[in-house]
């Protein structure tokens, strides 16, 4: 596995929304991929480079991609293994924003800013916010400039709706216009305040609308 390789780079080259170099180690030549941000900030043709990269192994090929910073090589590895994000959509996130804006953004679900990176839907955004921004806001805590408003664990003896229930309130108020985090954020209070999980589902989404509510007045 090549974690990080040392050279220098020569034939940047694009192609579409494709970044790349070839950086000439020892006599080989080795084809590396970039985010937009960092090819732009790729040393003069026959400059030394130093790269911490990523090995991708598939069954039509091997690609690299070249990061500047373990923490960055890190993080594009975290975007990667979320469902529905391929290596080019993880590029295209941090092309679009710097490493610290990017976990910012994503441990505070803040849609708006990732689905202005390229590819990047809401669908993907809530997803990324989901499964990953518990783990970024430990990992990344330095980053993200100090603690950021992540939901608490339930107190022990709270019931948390689960099944189809849970997933008929997080439609219905998706469709009312609330956002993934929101809608969370609703269950876990309203399973603090006391509601049954196996109350029913209207009497769920009646109680998170009325807590929702209460948070924008």
């Amino acid at each position: 596995m090549i974690g990080w390789l040392q050279g220098r780079v020569v034939e940047p080259w694009q192609q579409a929304n494709r970044f790349g170099a070839l950086l000439i180690c020892h006599g080989v030549g080795y084809e590396l991929l970039f985010s937009q941000r960092h090819w732009q900030r790729l040393p003069p043709p026959g400059s030394a480079l130093e790269l911490h990269v990523h090995q991708s192994i598939r069954e039509d090929g091997w690609t690299l991609y070249g990061f500047p910073s373990r923490c960055e090589r890190d993080l594009f590895r975290e975007l990667v293994a979320v469902s529905g994000v391929g290596p080019q959509m993880a590029l295209g996130l941090l092309g679009a924003m710097t490493v610290d804006e990017l976990v910012r953004a994503i441990v505070q679900a803040d849609l708006r800013r990732l689905v202005q990176a390229p590819g990047v839907g809401k669908r993907t955004a809530e997803r990324l916010s989901v499964e990953l921004r518990a783990r970024l806001q430990e990992r990344y805590a330095a980053l993200a400039d100090g603690p950021v408003d992540v939901e608490p664990p339930l107190a022990d003896g709270d019931s948390l709706l689960q099944g189809d229930g849970r997933e008929e309130v997080q439609i219905t108020l998706a469709a009312l216009g609330y956002e993934t985090l929101e809608i969370h954020r609703a269950l876990r209070a309203v399973a603090a305040a006391g509601l049954a999980g196996d109350a029913a589902s209207d009497d769920w989404i009646r109680e998170c609308l009325r807590w929702l509510s209460r948070g924008a007045a």
